[in-house]
């Protein structure tokens, strides 16, 4: 009777939490709901739904089927989310594969809304390539595919760019966190205009773009890159040459826009390439990036232009660009003038450039540049193999990289510059190595007397941040700060130059911008604004508590800039903002769950006890407020701003302040 009992039991529980089941297609009489997958034919990719990260909310998304995790490659509802586990995906009576809450059957919640010529039955199929299609049943016609609409993520197969015919424009969006797969702040875009070449926004800003069109494979093993450019459409796509091998391109909510190969001996993802390197016009206009010593950014103006401002050019910012020589005295239409050639660049945003006849020489192409008095500078590519095209510029030579698999350009010079090389060219090249040798003996020297400069600037801030303690057996016992110490440059190239599409907000303190350095680590830079309420007692207050703190529950920082006026403070980036972005918001705040919010108040209570009780000094912080509470990509709270904190000694429990400060 017992063991009838249990039986009785076992098919109850059956009966009302049923098991997810897979099915092999989405009809007008089966459809996809919570507790089933549409799997592909050979088990490669997998349709369902899925809530990422921490969030509460449904979409419909395709994930890789055998691997361990989740990696979703695609999200139908991405900006409309279903807040239970009531959704249903089905084939509506005119054929389109519909999303419906089944609270509201009324107002789909996503559609593919197809208009179709005919009236006939379809069906949605899942490929092993991970495209879901929706194909008409009888005459077995695709009429919808998700490769038309890619979100972050480019498979095998799929094309990035533009179908002339029908107008679809294929490109990547990032998603908004690892928590929301809404359409983030990042796009990667094919942008057709002069010479076809993809550009990385943030938001309307442009970042970082590629090389133009033709592009050449990369010598990648297994990794076999395709494109066109036609009158029917002009696209990117790439295959692989192993059946077996998983790889994609992921436009990461970072910014960075990733190659990625599964790795099954480590059962992760292995980063194959990553982009950007280096950001959209560093050295402005008119002068060309060194790619190859990325560690300086180093600048170099174009043949026959200077420095348009000397100053920040020696501080190595190339930003401002550089300007034509004697533009104001000597003229470069048909007064002699002629070109230089410069060897192996990624060309010019051509996307104000002209390609003229594909055709062309490369002769025939000097002679249209140069009898055009705007021609700024030409290139001849090598068309498909077939011939050569003429590419040229009439505006700014932006965004120009010393490349090694680049193309050749020649940059118009004046009679006066074309003529030095030409009068003294058997003379200029023993000159300039001999004067070459002599001036690297120059910059070493100098490169050596800075850096020892800069040491002895680092040990005596040091020693000044120690001096502010004032409790003297604390003092005496301190060993000296190992605070890194970053130079402007670095912290500059790392937020596009302070850029206001880095900026995450603003304080009395001044500013603080989300960068990323070239290593690839993200981080947050508080830059003390010179008229701000906070002065140099509380910058050096907080350098000296957070080398000195470490706790999960406190902020993390990875060091400080101080060069001329500028004072920054360089942090560990925290993807998810501060704790006053949630609470007092109605729509972000559901985010926050009981369990959230009980877990960031025992954050925020262990990391009060650690300052107080547990760590070797006693502080008190003294502006704890909700800004100041930063939340991980985990949610997990960090204890930020330290500028007002005090230290007090062992036996102290009040001292007397000299001004009210606190929140």
């Amino acid at each position: 009777m017992d063991g009838l009992g249990m039986l009785l039991n076992f098919l109850l529980v059956v009966a009302i939490f049923p098991s997810c089941y897979c099915i092999d297609a989405i009809t007008i009489d089966q459809s996809l709901t919570d507790v089933n997958v549409l799997v592909s034919q050979n088990g490669v990719f997998a349709l369902g739904f899925f809530s990422p990260g921490n969030s509460k909310f449904k979409y419909v998304g395709i994930w890789y089927h055998k691997l361990p995790g989740q990696t979703v490659v695609w999200v139908a509802n991405r900006n409309n989310p279903i807040h239970d586990s009531s959704g249903a995906l089905s084939i509506s009576l005119d054929g389109n594969l519909v999303l419906h809450n089944e609270h509201d059957r009324k107002v789909p919640m996503w559609s593919t809304n197809v208009s179709m010529e005919r009236t006939e039955s379809c069906v949605a199929h899942l490929l092993d390539t991970g495209n879901l299609v929706l194909v008409q049943n009888e005459s077995k016609k695709i009429v919808w595919q998700s490769f038309d609409y890619p979100t972050d993520t480019m498979l095998p197969g799929l094309k990035i760019g533009l179908d002339w015919k029908s107008g679809l424009y294929r490109f990547l969006t990032s998603w908004r966190s690892v928590h929301d797969p809404g359409t983030g702040d990042w796009s990667y875009k094919l942008n057709p205009n002069g010479s076809p070449q993809f550009i990385l926004y943030k938001g309307l800003t442009k970042i970082w773009r590629s090389s133009p069109w033709p592009w050449d494979p990369a010598p990648t093993p297994g990794y076999l890159p395709t494109s066109a450019n036609n009158q029917d459409e002009i696209y990117y796509t790439f295959i692989l040459d192993e059946e077996f091998i998983l790889s994609r391109i992921v436009l990461k909510n970072s910014g960075l826009i990733q190659r990625l190969t599964w790795d099954n001996s480590s059962s992760q993802w292995r980063v194959s390439r990553s982009e950007p390197k280096y950001i959209y016009g560093h050295c402005g206009a008119n002068s060309m990036l060194n790619s190859n010593n990325l560690d300086s950014l180093e600048c170099i103006c174009l043949p026959g232009y200077e420095p348009k401002s000397l100053k920040n050019w020696y501080l190595r910012d190339g930003s401002a660009g550089c300007v034509r020589k004697r533009q104001q005295t000597t003229s470069i239409c048909r007064n002699g003038e002629g070109f230089i050639k410069v060897e192996q660049v990624k060309l010019p945003d051509t996307s104000i450039a002209v390609l003229l006849n594909k055709s062309l020489s490369s002769t025939e192409c000097e002679q249209l540049c140069l009898g055009n008095c705007s021609c700024k500078a030409f290139a001849s590519l090598d068309i498909e193999r077939k011939g050569y095209g003429c590419l040229t510029w009439y505006g700014e030579l932006m965004d120009t990289v010393e490349y090694t698999e680049g193309h050749d350009m020649y940059v118009r010079v004046d009679a006066a510059e074309l003529g030095f090389l030409k009068r003294n060219g058997m003379v200029v090249i023993p000159l300039l190595s001999a004067a070459l040798n002599m001036l690297l003996i120059i910059l070493f020297v100098k490169f050596w007397l800075r850096k020892m400069r800069k040491q002895k600037v680092k040990k005596k801030w040091t020693k000044r941040l120690l001096s502010t303690l004032v409790a003297d057996d604390l003092v005496e016992s301190r060993q000296p700060s190992d605070t890194p110490f970053f130079d402007l440059y670095i912290i500059s190239a790392a937020t596009h130059n302070f850029s206001p599409a880095n900026k995450l907000g603003q304080g009395g303190f001044g500013s603080v911008y989300m960068g990323r350095l070239l290593d690839g680590r993200e981080i947050a830079v508080k830059r003390l604004s010179q008229t701000s309420g906070q002065g140099m007692e509380e910058f050096k207050n907080e350098v000296l508590l957070l080398t000195r703190l470490q706790h999960r529950n406190l902020v993390k920082l990875l060091g400080c800039c101080i060069e001329g006026e500028e004072q920054m403070l360089i942090y560990e980036y925290l993807p998810n903002k501060s704790l006053d972005y949630f609470i007092f918001d109605h729509s972000r705040i559901s985010v926050l769950d009981w369990r959230k919010c009980f877990d960031i108040i025992v954050g925020i209570a262990r990391g009060i006890l650690y300052l107080h009780h547990d760590s070797r000094l006693r502080i008190i912080h003294r502006d704890l407020k909700p800004s100041n509470i930063l939340l991980d990509a985990d949610m997990k709270p960090k204890i930020s701003d330290f500028g007002m904190a005090r230290i007090f000694k062992e036996d102290e429990f009040q001292v007397k302040t000299n001004r009210v400060v606190g929140t």
